[in-house]
């Protein structure tokens, strides 16, 4: 089986040491987790992790499997790219005096579709939302000119088809 792009949702409790067992598990796998992002879910109380990786569907259905026996977890799944919408965020600081000097920093932000988020005496910073790849290719075009500091956010996703965690808490909700 081939390598591909993996996103993993787990609905779980908000419980202290959950992250570092979860982490744990791929590991033992030596499996690196390429995003991760730990939210609030649709559902009252209920924690979502979205965990992007790149491995084989053979390796997905274990690590989710092992996950699943995380007492906290209620349940995870995982999804190829292919099923899912998803975005990430980034953050790019620049020395100000370029988005004046440099017509090809304004052209970046116009074709990029980013937002400039503030501006002041020594910096500008710009937001991006995007897929990987547009971001990457932005921190590409800006590096020339100096980036002073870069940060992304992890994948968020949700799925083309309809989640069925809704429907199975409710179940497991008027059965207790």
């Amino acid at each position: 089986m081939e390598n591909k792009w993996f996103t993993i949702s787990v609905y779980s409790e908000n419980h202290v040491g959950l992250l570092n067992r979860i982490s744990g598990i791929f590991l033992k796998r030596h499996i690196n987790i390429e995003s991760l992002n730990v939210s609030k879910s649709e559902i009252e109380e209920v924690s979502k992790f979205t965990i992007v990786v790149y491995t084989t569907e053979t390796w997905i259905r274990r690590i989710v499997t092992q996950i699943e026996k995380q007492v906290e977890v209620i349940k995870a799944f995982y999804h190829t790219d292919e099923e899912t919408i998803y975005q990430e965020s980034a953050l790019f600081k620049i020395a100000s005096h370029l988005l004046f000097d440099e017509r090809q920093i304004q052209n970046i932000i116009k074709e990029s579709n980013s937002q400039i988020v503030t501006v002041s005496r020594e910096f500008f910073v710009l937001a991006k939302t995007g897929r990987r790849h547009e971001i990457d290719q932005m921190y590409h075009e800006l590096e020339p000119f100096g980036i002073m500091q870069f940060v992304r956010s992890g994948r968020i996703a949700v799925t083309k088809a309809e989640m069925q965690i809704t429907a199975l808490l409710e179940k497991f909700h008027h059965a207790s």
